[in-house]
């Protein structure tokens, strides 16, 4: 029985036999070609990019569910200005959030812990519009911060670029107006000439 014991001591410690090359080659079953591959953030510049951890309210349970961990971006459009929340899970890129900062929203610290806040917003990361109460932390508190600050400052140029739409709008529409009245006072004059005439 001893020399037993000590030939599977002698197993146990003798090194692992190297993997020998057989030289067999395995040729690939499918071959895969590159794809590019679009996010829909082609036409958009990044103003803010967080990591950061995302939960939403349910109203059902009464209690906060994680939506996901990712990154948190602020894109703003080439074009039309507009600006918009994304996030996206960090390994599987599955979108988190997304959803216009409008100029109405506001964002506040959430109670009892400096590291997160909350906002409302209509979200559409699962492709249907929905209400969402949304709670995202951050590592640090300057990161909260920054993006809290971010958050209002993009609401209020939001605010402005309504305002000077609305703006635009009504100085169009008094200028046709005014358009429309000399012409009124052209048509009338030209009809009094004719009269004396």
């Amino acid at each position: 029985m001893a020399s037993s014991d000590t030939e599977r001591r002698e197993e146990e410690e003798a090194p692992a036999a190297e993997d020998e090359d057989t030289g067999a080659q395995v040729a690939p079953i499918v071959k895969l070609e590159a794809v590019n591959v679009t996010t829909g953030e082609e036409d958009e510049d990044a103003i803010l990019d967080l990591k950061s951890k995302l939960y939403r309210f349910d109203k059902d349970g009464n209690q906060w569910k994680e939506r996901g961990a990712g990154t948190v971006k602020f894109l703003k459009h080439k074009e039309t200005g507009r600006v918009r929340l994304v996030m996206r899970q960090s390994k599987t890129l599955k979108i988190c959030a997304n959803h216009l900062v409008l100029p109405s929203m506001t964002v506040q610290e959430h109670v009892g812990n400096e590291k997160s806040c909350v906002w409302h917003a209509t979200d559409f990361a699962d492709g249907e519009l929905k209400d969402e109460l949304f709670c995202i932390r951050f590592p640090s508190i300057d990161n909260c911060k920054t993006f809290m600050e971010t958050f209002q400052e993009v609401a209020e140029s939001q605010k402005k670029k309504v305002e000077n739409k609305d703006a635009s709008a009504a100085a169009g529409l008094l200028e046709k107006l005014s358009v429309e009245d000399e012409k009124k006072a052209e048509d009338k004059s030209e009809d009094k000439l004719r009269t004396h005439l």
